[in-house]
């Protein structure tokens, strides 16, 4: 009987680890004022709640039991160490002299944004952002995103660690921003979950298109964003990659090879997903106050409306590139426009501006510029410059799917340039 009282405590325990930690993690950060201090209080609190559940009943109220009990097991540690650490004992004096406030849900959930914006301090390089994003609010180990981003794990682990001292040392504040620095701090947040999730859409090397965590640790730090702070642009961000995400199904073959968007089976695609992305992407615009993120989605609620390819609303998509290069001009941006004028008005028109952007030295290393020239060279007839544009294209390419679709494309156009 009490092996089955302990087993079913312990498993209590496992799933409020899995839904509360990082809230409780986040609060403790603030009481403590020391990453691996509130991440050794956090662990403890939680071993107590082995221990003391099966005797005494799990609290009617656990969150605050873990977060009471985690800072008193922290001031504990800082007891013993201090008689041989200083910094200890300044720390331990500074924790006794504050009384333990009082936890409530708005307080709790704000600690877990002012993790966020800490995470995402622009201070930190973009590595680091995003190492000590998925560490310490995702809750994802050291390993976990070592293997996301094929690091080796003691790198990662060094990164982390220079990223806390580097919080520590510099100040950086545990908040969130003031009204004044709002909008970079929350560019930075925004910019952090795209890059994560983009890893996942499309990894930047490997054998494998796609990686599912690490765009579903996005979407699910998108959530959680809009619904601790529902800014238009975040709405935008969370909306852009649902929409993208919606259709993960359709973009690989049973074997794994790349179908390009054109060839998707529509069929494959969530549709509860693009409802929810449409409605966010409606909501952020009504709020006219949205940037490039909300654009991007909109231009993604455009191709995931479209019931066939040729049934594509392009000239509003041109349109829509045309007001995201006025808010956010970039080489890449006018690529995709590119793109897009050459399925409006034909692939000589698109063909023309890709050729600028590269003419000014833009994007020459881009694998994806070079594929995107030689596809509108093969679907103009000018086969030799398709196969020079395609090969220019392999030779920068890193992704093992990319790299056998433009080598399927090479073997075609080598064999009709034979004919």
């Amino acid at each position: 009987m009490q092996n089955d009282i302990t087993a079913h405590v312990r498993d209590k325990v496992d799933a409020i680890y899995r839904s509360e930690s990082r809230r409780v993690l986040a609060t403790l950060i603030r009481l403590l004022g020391d990453f691996d201090l509130a991440e050794e209080a956090l662990h403890d609190a939680f071993a107590a709640a082995v221990e003391q559940w099966g005797e005494r009943g799990i609290p009617e109220n656990p969150r605050t039991w873990l977060i009471s009990t985690g800072r008193f097991k922290a001031i504990d540690r800082l007891r013993k160490s201090a008689r041989f650490e200083s910094a200890d004992g300044r720390t331990l004096d500074r924790l006794e002299a504050v009384e333990m406030p009082e936890i409530d849900e708005d307080g709790v959930e704000d600690d877990r944004l002012r993790l966020i914006f800490t995470c995402c301090h622009p201070a930190l390089s973009a590595d680091a952002q995003i190492a000590l994003t998925l560490r310490e609010v995702c809750g994802l180990t050291t390993e976990e995103v070592a293997h996301a981003f094929l690091t080796p794990p003691s790198t990662l682990a060094q990164r982390i660690v220079r990223a806390k001292g580097k919080i520590r040392d510099a100040g950086i504040p545990y908040e969130i921003p003031s009204r004044s620095d709002f909008p970079e701090r929350l560019d930075s947040v925004l910019h952090v979950i795209y890059l994560v999730f983009n890893e996942g859409y499309l990894t930047s090397s490997g054998t494998s298109l796609m990686r599912a965590d690490l765009s579903g640790e996005a979407i699910r730090l998108g959530k959680l964003l809009v619904e601790l702070m529902p800014e238009p642009e975040a709405m935008g961000l969370l909306a852009l990659m649902t929409l993208h995400e919606a259709r993960r199904s359709s973009r690989t073959t049973a074997s794994g090879e790349m179908v390009l968007l054109e060839d998707q089976d529509r069929s494959l695609w969530d549709r509860a997903q693009i409802e929810e992305g449409v409605a966010l992407v409606e909501q952020a615009l009504g709020s006219h106050r949205f940037g490039p993120y909300t654009l991007q989605a909109a231009i993604a609620a455009i191709h995931a409306e479209a019931k066939s390819p040729g049934a594509t609303d392009w000239p509003q998509i041109v349109g829509l590139y045309d007001v995201l290069l006025m808010t956010d001009p970039s080489p890449v941006i006018e690529l995709n426009r590119a793109a897009a004028v050459a399925m409006r008005d034909g692939p000589e028109a698109g063909l023309a501006l890709i050729d600028a952007i590269l003419a000014r030295g833009d994007l020459t290393g881009y694998h994806l510029a070079h594929a995107a020239r030689g596809d509108l060279c093969r679907r103009l007839g000018r086969v030799l410059e398709a196969i020079s544009a395609y090969e220019r294209a392999l030779e920068i390419a890193t992704q093992e799917p990319e790299r056998r679709f433009i080598n399927g494309r090479l073997e075609v156009l080598r064999g009709a340039s034979l004919r």
